[in-house]
């Protein structure tokens, strides 16, 4: 329990949720909001909304809620990371594709939480006992730059970036199809499948999502394209590049897999099977990421090369049927 008492004139009329923010470096505004829309966080003895405005001899009390963890406790393991940057704040790492970020139903072993915790001895625990350090995630089959805190102040600093849109990200896609337009923007928001779970879907009802993409190369059958993420949205580029009908190669889920490669000549089908099992993932690679680091607030920039894999199935799709 921490409990805060409103005795300088200045701070008398500020936003409850602001004043936290400044007060309380380690946890982001997001946090805090949901805090004291749950009733974590008290003036006066009762529940106010998150803009109430601070009076003067205002007690605050915060009990923030316990973060709901696994029973199972985590298991250091000796993984190969590819450290792309670390100082005292931050790690970047580039994620091989075929790793699940953290632990969860019926994976324990071999996530990058279970690598980082080998390595590093402080990481933010912002995210509960089984994400330390995660801010964000990848999807298992996506490989590519995630960045990794190892304090809570960063850990707010950056969570507050990514909420309002702040970071910049580039992923490279390689897509079914001939895109119409070299550049441009899709608009549609993104709801979970009210028919499976584990799925996304176009939804008037889902949260505003917003991809810009630019194509990089045209083949006979496929493109490549990278794509621009607006918003943060579970699955969005998937889901964006299927809707327009430019589905990622590989993708299953979402209309990129093997029932892609039907309707071809026979030897067109027969290359994309045995590329599509060769590869054996969805060819989507978060290429590029730019945020302000926690301390110094100046911009940092990082690249991930594509893994060798990605580069060989662009140069088998290139060399063989380039039109």
């Amino acid at each position: 329990m921490i409990t805060l008492y409103i005795h300088n004139l200045e701070e008398v009329g500020k936003r409850l949720d602001h004043y936290l923010v400044s007060n309380l470096d380690d946890h982001s505004r997001s946090q805090i909001q949901s805090w004291i829309r749950s009733g974590s966080i008290l003036v006066n003895d009762r529940s106010v909304k998150t803009g109430y405005s601070l009076e003067l001899n205002d007690q605050i009390l915060i009990n923030p809620p316990k973060v709901e963890d696994s029973a199972e406790e985590l298991i250091a393991e000796q993984i190969k990371l590819d450290i792309l940057f670390e100082d005292d704040q931050i790690v970047v790492i580039n994620k091989p594709a075929g790793m699940v970020v953290h632990p969860g139903t019926g994976v324990h072993k071999g996530t990058l939480v279970n690598g980082l915790i080998h390595y590093f001895k402080n990481l933010s625990n912002l995210n509960g006992k089984n994400r330390p350090g995660i801010v964000h995630r990848l999807d298992k089959d996506t490989s590519g730059i995630i960045l990794v805190a190892k304090t809570n102040k960063a850990h707010a600093y950056l969570s507050e970036q990514f909420k309002n849109r702040k970071v910049i990200k580039e992923y490279t896609g390689l897509t079914w199809g001939k895109w119409t337009n070299n550049n441009g923007k899709i608009d549609a928001p993104i709801g979970r499948d009210r028919k499976d779970h584990t799925k996304y879907t176009i939804s008037e009802s889902g949260k505003k999502s917003f991809t810009d993409y630019k194509v990089e190369k045209q083949f006979r059958h496929c493109t490549l394209v990278s794509f621009f993420p607006k918003t943060g949205r579970t699955h969005q580029i998937r889901v964006h590049a299927s809707h327009v009908g430019h589905p990622i190669f590989g993708d299953e889920k979402y209309g990129g897999g093997i029932s892609k490669t039907k309707g071809f000549l026979p030897e067109f089908t027969q290359f994309y099977k045995k590329k599509m099992s060769q590869f054996n993932r969805h060819a989507l690679h978060a290429s590029s990421l730019e945020v302000s680091h926690p301390i110094n607030k100046e911009p940092i920039f990082f690249k991930a090369p594509l893994p060798i894999e990605y580069l060989n199935l662009i140069e088998a799709i290139d060399g063989s049927y380039n039109e």
